[in-house]
């Protein structure tokens, strides 16, 4: 199941906002938000609202469990 969340207007430059993304694609949500929770820059805590956005997202809308 997928869910979505986009951000946008967002004051980051694209080339540094998709290292950080290019870092947690692919991974399951708790590995993604332990990166995200341990990187220090401005792209990773915009990443991690984004992220737990789409979470809320998926419990709310789409009745998906949270822990798998």
């Amino acid at each position: 199941m997928e869910a979505k969340a986009i951000a946008k207007m967002l004051r980051v430059s694209p080339i540094r906002a998709r290292l950080t993304i290019d870092l947690i694609r692919g991974k399951d949500v708790n590995e993604a938000l332990t990166i995200l929770n341990n990187m220090n820059n401005k792209s990773s805590r915009l990443i991690l609202k984004v992220l737990n956005s789409a979470i809320a997202n998926a419990v709310n809308n789409n009745k998906a469990d949270i822990n798998t």
